[in-house]
């Protein structure tokens, strides 16, 4: 049976189909073959902006083409090994094996067992040391390049930081090592010089070189594309999204994106009123996101709108604002949302745990920021809260309880009917990179704890429905994060055992993880616990520009409970601007 028949028997064929609108050309003239995948289900990873960018940033380079391949569902690996087939890209239907570059775009942990099932199902070995010459390079990408270090085994070299210029660097690198028969080795020493490469293999854990992340450093004029591919079947991201500016001013404690993505740099309104323009020229997409880290927090927000507000409309496109903070949010912003629901994460439920996090929102900003909602027509308030903070209390957790009674309160004030309240809580988890990568996550039974606490006070207010993250995941997530080369072999072993698709409630499993970590005799506590101030983390040699002693100072205002103002106040030295130039200067 031939993958064209397969496709007639599986759930979803056009998840395997390519062919959507706006594919770049793929029988050019090239000598370098990259294959793009991110290792979840394609509605996952077509939602994913930045394997977009750098599939159509691969696509202009003269010389090269890039596919993409994403992870087969069941059914269809199934009937893949039953007809004796390895996994092919989308667009060609090649090989994986048969490519010059295999790239992994690692967005989160969980994904680690869908980096061995991608390899698995195209007939790859899993470890580097066992690959030659026969199989394509193997390349990692994305957030949890932060901390590469439980999945280097894996892999050839990483891609630490922005990877648009890096990886035509790379690409570039590559095709003068091919021409000239240089081997493998040979190309991974040349390509280890180049900025945010990282190379597993030349570097061992005792002795390390410091891999400094890549930074793109003219963001305003750095290339975007605007004829994107347009996805076949729904999504779950199904709009298209223009990025306002990278990084974030806000330093909350607790987040790694908004740490590793300093220095914060602005794309104009101009340019960006005409990105959105191209999109809606050039694919179907009836929404517009506009997206950073803290969208509110552009300070051309209020001119830009004014801009697009009558473009959009006579398109019939909707703009979306993602990622608002409750004291940036204006009646102005709501005008150019659909009313459906606003989401909002004020993350803590006091005033003193929220300066803890530097979660610099107090309660009149959020009151100020709901009524601005209401007046506007919004029914449905969602609400995001994380557990288990550093010197999280009981008390702060009624006090989600009573912010969540205040809204009501100030819903009923000025308006009638109903209102609907969705609470979520997320587990706190430690990650690389943050003032909060030394601290320990509570145990099992303490997430347990708190999360039937919350629910059983927050069943009492009416019109209020309480969403938690599942724990054992939360307790995975955080081993992996600040994991070392050491879980490579539990990685190896769960998927064995049966793990993958971990990141997707109905397929993950913990007994498999459970017993892989028992049969290895891995530590949890090792990486759960409160890791040493005074030793090198695993992950250090990454220089993310933020430096050492600025996360440890921000920890020590933590624990006083004290605030540090954003990038817009002036800069604070945390170190970030030395990699690029920072556009804290630009003010609203």
């Amino acid at each position: 049976m031939t993958q064209d028949e397969i496709l007639l028997k599986v759930e979803k064929p056009a998840r395997y189909s390519g062919g959507e609108y706006n594919t770049p050309d793929m029988e050019k003239e090239c000598d370098v073959r990259f294959c793009i995948c991110m290792p979840d289900l394609y509605e996952v990873g077509m939602s994913n902006l930045g394997l977009k960018l750098l599939y159509h940033v691969l696509n202009r380079e003269e010389g090269t083409v890039c596919e993409r391949c994403f992870a087969p569902a069941l059914d269809f690996r199934a009937l893949l090994k039953e007809n004796g087939l390895p996994l092919m890209s989308l667009e060609t239907k090649r090989p994986l094996k048969d490519f010059d570059i295999l790239g992994f775009s690692v967005q989160y942990e969980m994904l680690y067992t869908g980096i061995l099932y991608v390899l698995d199902s195209a007939e790859i070995p899993f470890y580097a040391k066992d690959r030659d010459e026969r199989y394509p390079l193997i390349v990692g990408g994305g957030p949890s390049a932060i901390n590469p270090e439980p999945i280097a085994d894996f892999f050839d070299l990483f891609m630490v930081g922005e990877g648009e210029d890096m990886i035509v660097e790379l690409t570039a690198l590559f095709r003068v090592c091919k021409k000239k028969g240089l081997s493998r080795r040979e190309f991974l020493k040349k390509a280890e010089k180049i900025e945010g490469i990282y190379v597993p293999c030349l570097n061992t854990p005792a002795r390390r070189k410091t891999v400094k992340k890549a930074v793109v450093r003219d963001f305003e004029h750095c290339f975007y594309p605007t004829a994107q591919l347009m996805p076949t079947l729904e999504v779950v991201h199904d709009r298209a999204m223009v990025e306002l500016f990278r990084g974030c001013q806000n330093g909350c404690r607790f987040c790694q994106a908004g740490y590793y993505y300093r220095p914060i740099r602005y794309r104009s309104e101009e340019t960006v009123e005409k990105l959105c323009k191209d999109l809606i020229r050039e694919t179907g997409f009836d929404e517009i996101s506009l997206g950073s880290l803290s969208t509110g927090d552009y300070p051309y927000l209020e001119k830009l709108l004014a801009r697009l507000t009558p473009i959009a409309k006579e398109a019939h496109v909707n703009l979306a604002l993602p990622s608002l903070r409750l004291s940036s949010f204006k009646k102005e912003y709501a005008e150019n949302s659909r009313k459906s629901s606003l989401t909002f994460a004020p993350e803590a439920g006091t005033q003193r745990l929220r300066n803890v996090i530097n979660k610099n929102v107090t309660e009149e900003e959020i009151r100020e920021g709901l009524s601005a909602a209401f007046d506007q027509g919004y029914r449905s308030v969602k609400l995001y809260f994380m557990l288990g903070l550093p010197t999280e209390t009981d008390e702060d957790l009624m006090g989600i309880v009573e912010l969540v009674r205040n809204i009501r309160r100030l819903y009923f004030e000025h308006h009638k009917g109903g209102i609907n309240i969705t609470v979520s809580c997320s587990v706190f988890i430690p990650k690389p990179g943050t003032p909060f990568q030394w601290e320990e996550q509570i145990d099992i039974p303490e997430m347990r704890r708190r999360q039937f606490l919350l629910k059983d006070e927050l069943r009492k207010v009416k019109g209020v429905s309480f969403h938690y993250h599942d724990r054992e995941t939360s307790e995975l997530e955080a081993i992996f994060a600040r994991g070392d080369r050491a879980l490579s072999a539990l990685i190896e072993l769960a998927y064995r055992k049966g793990a993958m698709f971990d990141s997707w409630t109905e397929h993950f499993h913990y007994e498999i993880w459970d017993e892989a970590m028992n049969e290895l005799g891995i530590d949890r506590r090792k990486y759960l616990g409160a890791q040493p101030l005074d030793k090198p983390l695993p992950w250090e040699f990454i220089d993310i520009g933020v430096t050492r002693d600025y996360l440890l100072r921000e920890r020590e205002k933590a624990y006083r409970a004290e605030c540090t103002t954003g990038c817009d106040k002036g800069c604070k030295g945390c170190g970030a601007a030395l990699f690029a130039p920072c556009d804290e200067v630009k003010k609203k």
